[in-house]
């Protein structure tokens, strides 16, 4: 057994936790040479803890977990994400390669224009947050499972509103689907809150332990 290691927050969430977003984006217009320092500091303190923590033979495999983006798209315009955002997430993930480890992007949002970008580029081994309001992990899997793990998605409204029966069908559903062909890790599309039902929660284990 290992354990799944993770970041205090990613490049893009650290830095807007320091300076705010609507801060970031003026002075990504009006400053950005100052931008460019704040998210090179925050790029160098991440890459040494991930450095540090991959050294540990009880860790498996690495999550780097930084939401990117919201309903409709990224947070930041793609020419900002390709200056800032990629490259200290690029030798993220080379350093948790460099270790013989996997590499797990988590993040929120719309993926659909940075996802090229997640598989060729930045090379993540597999993926997590999935929402049915930006495309269900059904049709995630089909379009992108051969390319890179797709790691939970049973949505999150989804697992809150629905029946047990419901949650456990669907969730045995996706395991069907992707037992002859791997690349599949049960799990919800996001985090488990308090207001989860419990019922629910232990209807989508069920179907992973059968």
């Amino acid at each position: 057994m290992k354990i799944i290691a993770y970041g205090p927050g990613g490049i893009l969430e650290n830095v807007i936790g320091l300076v705010g977003y609507e801060s970031l984006c003026l002075m990504l217009a009006d400053d950005p040479k100052l931008a460019g320092k704040i998210f090179d500091a925050v790029g160098r303190g991440l890459l040494g803890h991930y450095e540090l923590v991959m050294r540990h033979e009880i860790v498996g495999a690495a999550i780097v977990n930084d939401d990117w983006g919201f309903k409709t798209q990224t947070m930041l315009a793609p020419e900002q994400m390709r200056q800032h955002v990629y490259p200290w997430t690029r030798k993220i993930v080379a350093a948790i390669h460099a270790n013989g480890k996997p590499a797990i992007q988590h993040s929120c949002g719309c993926f659909r224009d940075v996802i090229e970008v997640v598989i060729d580029d930045i090379r993540f081994d597999g993926r997590h947050s999935y929402e049915d309001t930006i495309m269900p992990v059904e049709e995630a899997y089909e379009k992108y499972g051969r390319r890179i793990a797709i790691m939970g998605g049973i949505d999150l409204d989804f697992l809150v509103r629905r029946t047990p029966e419901e949650v456990y069908r669907r969730s045995k559903a996706m395991l069907e689907r992707a037992q002859e062909r791997g690349s599949f890790a049960l799990g919800s599309g996001n985090s488990i809150p308090e207001y989860v039902p419990v019922e629910n929660y232990l209807a989508m284990t069920r179907a992973a332990l059968e």
